[in-house]
């Protein structure tokens, strides 16, 4: 879909000439409706027959110039909107969540209408934490606007609309409001940008493209962009990515991105895993469900989206985003069961199985960066293992960390924005079950307990770095139901990793 032209405006709301103008409406401590000065005669009958009382998640559309009072606004239609108790006392986790749900209602509405404007009357917000609330229903709205038809053949005789702008109207607290929907559009449109590289098939989304992406990003935002190709891989000896990469027509690459401020004194890293096509390689996969096995770069796609987002609010904080880039195929030159490569740092892996190849060029992509750019932390992101969908089912990422004060950090980041995770076990007993009788280690280790001992491999490059590795296997598609995420690739993480860099402070691990 085409980018949506946001903007924000002290000017007089009932100028508004578009589709849809969205108006909030609460309750009180009784659980009654507080009728809004827009609306208030329509909204008191409709009250009254129970069809709209201003609880939240209620969303109710009405065509404003077959009503008297509301002929004065220019707009096609209003869409009240419940926010609920107005007193009530939601903590800031809720509170986000509320009006991100909000906005995903909110353009479903207009979707069902085939509005291409929104506006957003935001002094009807009735928040203390005003900006929040614009932030996350700018996300919402945003988020819930999105579809991919790149590839479906325009229908003549069905023309399909979609959401073309967004404008906020608002007088009082105007920072607050102008500083949300600033925050608000940017993490979506990362969002975005990863499900649309997700959506991507493997055969049009190489690791050419994601690197196109990487240089088109440092070239609208100023960061410095790397690229390196295979001959460079090879000279470097990288071995993990090397050995995935064996089987296929596709040279690999590994990207960086580095936002570098002209002061700073911490650096922040982040590493996801770009496997553009995942077959299993010789070790291959069941044909069932495998034309999923294209969004096995989401973990690569999240860190280079939110690197563009992280570009542009120019934090005091170094941040460097590494994406090791292959697909897994098989053919005569694939690398086999059995074979044993070495990492980037030296340590060598016998490879009992080529389906577990995202912590083999992972692997490389953490041992390079850890040495080069010396981080004060390392986070990873990867659709690692389906071990962690049985464990988590779809609801929650899979966290493993070395270090409690960055688990916790990345925890309360993930609750802010709705892409809740849960910490799992790493010790000394899960690690051993990657002894190999012929190398430094072995890829996998056994059925048991299998995204932690694939985090314990993942573990062995870091040295003694703060690391957290995020497992999105569970949430970077067929993530839980909301208004706001639609089926298929959800662009987990992204919101996450920038909410970690936004509430950044110098901090001693």
């Amino acid at each position: 879909m085409k980018p949506i032209q946001v903007t924000v405006s002290k000017g007089d709301e009932t100028k508004f000439q578009g589709d849809v103008a969205v108006v909030f409406v609460y309750q009180n401590k009784n659980k009654k409706i507080i009728l809004p000065e827009i609306g208030k005669t329509y909204l008191k009958t409709v009250a009254k027959l129970g069809d709209f009382e201003g609880k939240s998640g209620q969303a109710h559309l009405v065509y404003a110039q077959e009503h008297r009072e509301l002929k004065k606004y220019g707009v096609s239609r209003i869409c009240f909107v419940g926010g609920g108790d107005k007193d009530g006392k939601e903590s800031t986790v809720q509170l986000a969540e509320k009006y991100r749900d909000l906005g995903g209602k909110v353009a479903q509405k207009a979707k069902g209408v085939k509005a291409e404007s929104i506006a957003v009357f935001a002094d009807t917000i009735d928040e203390t934490e005003k900006e929040l609330a614009v932030q996350t229903l700018a996300e919402g709205i945003i988020m819930g606007s999105y579809r991919f038809d790149k590839y479906k053949k325009p229908d003549a005789e069905k023309v399909e609309k979609e959401l073309q702008k967004l404008k906020f109207y608002g007088q009082d607290h105007f920072a607050q409001i102008k500083n949300g929907v600033t925050k608000g559009e940017n993490s979506a449109v990362s969002v975005m940008d990863a499900r649309d590289m997700a959506n991507e098939p493997g055969n049009l989304w190489t690791p050419e493209q994601f690197a196109q992406y990487a240089v088109d990003v440092a070239a609208e935002t100023g960061i410095e962009c790397t690229v390196f190709d295979k001959k460079k891989l090879q000279s470097m000896k990288m071995g993990g990515i090397l050995a995935v990469n064996a089987g296929s027509q596709d040279p690999p690459k590994m990207i960086v991105l580095d936002y570098k401020p002209a002061k700073y004194t911490q650096t922040i890293m982040f590493v996801g895993k770009g496997l553009t096509f995942d077959s299993g390689g010789v070790s291959l996969k069941p044909a069932a469900g495998m034309q999923d096995m294209k969004y096995d770069m989401c973990g690569g796609a999240a860190v280079l989206a939110s690197m563009r987002a992280i570009a542009k609010e120019k934090p005091a904080v170094r941040v460097v985003g590494i994406v090791p880039s292959t697909d897994n195929m098989m053919s005569g030159t694939a690398t086999k069961p059995g074979d044993i490569i070495t990492h980037y740092n030296g340590l060598t892996s016998e490879v009992i199985n080529t389906d577990a190849e995202g912590r083999l060029i992972l692997a490389d992509a953490l041992a390079y960066g850890n040495k080069h750019y010396e981080p004060d932390c390392i986070i990873d992101l990867a659709t690692l293992t389906g071990a962690v969908i049985v464990a988590l089912g779809h609801h929650n990422t899979g966290l493993f960390s070395n270090n409690d004060k960055l688990a916790e950090m990345l925890y309360q980041s993930g609750e802010t924005c709705g892409e809740p995770m849960w910490r799992l076990p790493l010790s000394k007993d899960y690690a051993k079950q990657l002894e190999s009788d012929v190398a430094d280690v072995k890829n996998v280790g056994g059925r048991e307990g299998g995204s932690i001992t694939a985090a314990c491999y993942l573990e062995k490059f870091i040295e003694d770095t703060p690391w957290a590795h995020l497992d999105i296997a569970g949430t970077a598609w067929d993530f839980t139901k909301k208004s706001y995420i639609p089926k298929g690739p959800s662009g987990n993480s992204v919101r996450t990793l920038i909410e970690f860099v936004r509430n950044w402070k110098k901090t001693k691990f």
